[in-house]
C-alpha cells in the first residue's frame, strides 16, 4: 500500500462493553477476571455499566489495566449516589457529555473522539430494566437517537435491557447496525444472566424466582429466563472487522464465579 493511501485510511479501533454488576459481594474475585480479560483484549475504548459509586470501581479497573482516562456519568437523581456509567479511553477525547434518559434515573454518555484524521462519537448507554414493559425503553431510545441525530458517525455500546425482537431494538436498527449481527448474521444466544452465583438471602431468592417466572411467561419454559440485552451498534459508515462475546469465562477454580452476571462484547471497527 502506498504511503499516501496509508495516511488516508481510518485506523482500526478496538472497543469493549460490559455491565460490571453493581453488587460488590464478590467484587474482589470478579474484578480480577475483568482485568485479566481487558488486558487480553487491549481495547482502545471501554463502556462500563453499573459502576459502583462512590467507590468508582471503573477507576480501579483503569488503574490496573493501565493508560486509560476515565469519564464518569452518575445516574440521574438520588440513584447517582450509588451507580453510574463510565467510558475508559486510550484515545484523545475532545468532549464528554451526559444525557438523562428518564425512568430509573437512566443516562447515556458520549465522548467525541478525534484520532488521526477520523472524527466520531463513542456512546455508552444503560436503559430501563423490565422483562415485561418495553414502552419506557422506546422513549429512551427516541431520546438517544434525537441526541445523536446531528454529529459525526457514532458507535453505541451498552446494556439495552431489551431482547433483539423488542421494539426498542428495532428503533435502534433503523439508524444503526449491530456489530455482532453484521459479523455472525445474528445476535448472541444470550448475554444475561451468566451462571454467576450471587449468594443466598431473600433478595437473591426473589431474583431467581423472577427469572424463573420470566422464563415461563416469556418463553413458555420451566427454566430461568435468559436473553440478549447487550449490544454494540455502529453507524452504517463504520466498517466492522470483528465482533464477539467477551467476559464469558469462569474462574479456573470456581465454575460459578464469572466476571459479571452479564457477558460483554468486543469489536474491532474502522470508523
Amino acid at each position: 500500500m502506498s504511503d499516501a493511501r496509508s495516511k488516508t485510511r481510518s485506523p482500526l479501533v478496538r472497543v469493549a462493553t460490559l455491565n460490571i454488576l453493581n453488587d460488590l459481594t464478590h467484587w474482589p474475585e470478579r474484578a480480577q477476571l475483568i482485568v485479566k480479560e481487558l488486558r487480553a483484549l487491549q481495547p482502545d475504548l471501554i463502556a462500563l455499566q453499573e459502576v459502583a459509586l462512590p467507590a468508582n470501581n471503573a477507576r480501579w479497573i483503569a488503574d490496573r489495566v493501565g493508560d486509560y482516562t476515565v469519564y464518569l456519568s452518575p445516574k440521574a437523581g438520588q440513584r447517582g449516589r450509588r451507580e453510574g456509567l463510565a467510558i475508559l479511553s486510550r484515545l484523545p477525547v475532545e468532549a464528554h457529555e451526559t444525557l438523562s434518559l428518564g425512568g430509573q434515573g437512566r443516562v447515556a454518555q458520549r465522548v467525541t473522539i478525534r484520532h488521526r484524521h477520523a472524527h466520531w462519537t463513542f456512546v455508552n448507554a444503560h436503559l430501563y430494566w423490565s422483562l415485561f414493559d418495553d414502552a419506557v425503553r422506546r422513549r429512551q431510545v427516541r431520546r438517544l437517537l434525537d441526541w445523536l441525530s446531528v454529529g459525526p458517525p457514532a458507535v453505541v455500546c451498552g446494556d439495552f435491557n431489551a431482547q433483539p425482537h423488542y421494539t426498542a431494538i428495532a428503533a435502534m436498527r433503523r439508524r444503526f447496525v449491530s456489530a455482532h449481527a453484521t459479523v455472525h448474521g445474528r445476535e448472541p444466544e444470550y448475554t444475561c444472566p451468566t451462571p454467576l452465583h450471587r449468594g443466598s438471602g431473600a433478595r437473591q431468592t426473589a431474583r431467581r424466582a423472577a427469572l424463573r417466572l420470566g422464563g415461563l411467561l416469556l418463553k413458555g419454559e420451566r427454566t430461568a429466563w435468559r436473553g440478549t440485552l447487550d449490544y454494540i451498534f455502529v453507524d452504517r459508515s463504520v466498517r466492522v472487522h470483528h465482533c464477539g462475546v467477551a467476559f464469558h469465562g469462569h474462574a479456573p477454580h470456581n465454575p460459578r464465579l464469572y466476571p459479571s452476571d452479564h457477558l460483554g462484547l468486543a469489536a474491532t471497527l474502522q470508523p
